[in-house]
């Protein structure tokens, strides 16, 4: 797969633990002072050991400054679509403009039938993201001249005004691995998070994954490179190891920038809770990817 020749995004994704409550936050702050892009945060509304995702974000935004936040990704089907929308817009807004929404269909349905959710197949949980798609955009677009009418079979809004408008052009990027999600991604999303612990074959499972992605978008008369490839991570930092991401960070410079060439992948977030990993990544790891990567497309270029 080529490289789709996006910016490098580096991230940390954090566990939203409620106990100590601010070490979630804490965790925000030192990944912004190692430089990172992104801090990211699962959103599971129906776990007890969990803050609450929106009330962390914006707690989170309050105490940085520059670094973006997002969800990774949003619990749709305990979320209604027009209160993200209007959420999502106002955490943007309030943030300055640091705010992507990763969505994702819906997981652990027990959990969320028993949350009162309403417990959805396979094929109307993706029906129901792409229904939900069109209205938080049609929540945004206060452009529009009328209300808003969008008549799902999951999800639908009739008359609903529009507003407010977030501050930046927001990202959805959404969690897919199965083909009608994957193809829903090429169609109408801005982003892809995947999980390299969910792929078993490894990182050459993305090509497969990236070209239905690529079929899609061209198919939908988009550009592939519109969406942006961004992969949950994880690995050990200390003597060197045989596996992927196992050894000191100078070890995981190349197996980064081979993923970013050769898989289009633009976006690294690191599963973690440590403080001094996040911090070797943002200042040791994310300058030598960002080196490699740039001097192969200069030599390419």
């Amino acid at each position: 797969m080529p490289d789709y020749g996006r910016d490098l995004l580096f991230g940390a994704f954090i566990t939203p633990f409620a106990s100590p409550p601010q070490r979630a936050v804490e965790l925000a702050q030192t990944a912004e002072a190692a430089g990172l892009d992104l801090a990211a945060f699962q959103d599971h509304p129906y776990q007890p050991r969990f803050l609450d995702t929106w009330t962390l974000l914006s707690y989170a935004a309050a105490r940085t400054t520059r670094i973006r936040l997002a969800t990774d990704v949003l619990n749709l089907p305990l979320r209604q679509p027009v209160v993200v929308a209007r959420s999502a817009a106002s955490l943007d807004l309030l943030s300055g403009g640091r705010f992507e929404l990763g969505l994702g269909a819906g997981a652990f349905w027990d959990a969320i039938a028993a949350a009162g959710g309403e417990r959805l197949s396979p094929g109307d949980a993706v029906t129901g993201l792409a229904e939900a798609i069109r209205i938080i955009r049609g929540i945004w677009d206060v452009s529009a001249g009328t209300p808003l009418r969008v008549e799902g079979t999951v999800h639908r809004v009739d008359g609903a005004k529009r507003g407010p408008a977030p501050a930046h052009d927001v990202g959805i990027w959404l969690g897919a691995y199965k083909p009608r999600m994957l193809r829903l991604t090429g169609e109408l999303a801005d982003g892809w998070f995947a999980s390299l612990g969910y792929l078993p074959g490894g990182p050459r499972e993305l090509a497969g994954l990236n070209a239905r992605i690529d079929d899609a978008a061209a198919g939908s008369g988009r550009d592939p490179a519109d969406v942006r490839r961004l992969l949950n991570i994880s690995g050990s930092f200390g003597s060197a190891g045989s596996g992927l991401l196992q050894g000191p960070p100078g070890q995981w410079a190349g197996p980064l920038a081979e993923l970013a060439l050769d898989y289009g992948i633009s976006g690294f977030i690191l599963s973690s809770d440590d403080a001094a990993d996040l911090s070797r990544f943002g200042s040791e790891v994310a300058p030598a990817v960002w080196e490699i990567v740039a001097e192969a497309r200069a030599a390419g270029g």
